[in-house]
């Protein structure tokens, strides 16, 4: 129970990884940590790629980051919609300001992108955004964890065991 005091954001949206957001949710949770599903809408089902439905606790509107330890954004199309909210990349940008764990995994990335915090950081991503992470000014590695500070950032599902472990030993 090292993670017992800890609070975490989880942002959901729309096609979200089924298994990029629970995955560690659960890891996070089974440790003590308290857990946040954090999408546009309060109550909101949002439903996954695979179609494993999360609910959100809260709305972005409802909370502020430096209420957090820590903040996860899964992969799958979600990332695409989430880069588009201006309390996304708030909360993204002052976690970063804070060194507070940032978790990003497959295309995710997209999400760190946008919020213009990757330039001189080592990441990986799914292969598919290396280019996009690149030009964002990041050294891009095919590993399946790469942590650089606060920053953690993985590749897809094979790679969730090493992933959740690292995001849950930056917050403890």
């Amino acid at each position: 129970m090292r993670l017992q005091h800890k609070k975490i954001i989880a942002l959901v949206d729309e096609e979200f990884e089924d298994l990029e957001l629970w995955y560690p949710v659960m890891r996070l949770r089974e440790e003590g940590a308290t857990v946040h599903l954090v999408g546009q809408e309060k109550g909101k089902k949002y439903t996954g790629k695979y179609g494993v439905p999360a609910i959100s606790d809260f709305a972005f509107d409802d909370i502020a980051a430096s209420d957090y330890d820590g903040i996860l954004v899964p992969g799958g199309w979600a990332p695409d919609k989430l880069r588009r909210y201006p309390q996304v990349l708030d909360f993204i940008k002052e976690m970063d300001q804070q060194q507070k764990p940032i978790g990003q995994i497959c295309h995710a990335g997209w999400v760190l992108i946008s919020a213009n915090i990757l330039r001189g950081r080592n990441v990986t991503s799914t292969p598919g955004i290396r280019d996009d992470m690149e030009n964002a000014g990041a050294t891009w590695l095919d590993e399946a964890v790469v942590v650089d500070g606060h920053v953690i950032s993985s590749r897809r599902p094979p790679d969730l065991p090493p992933y959740a472990k690292a995001f849950a030993d930056a917050l403890a």
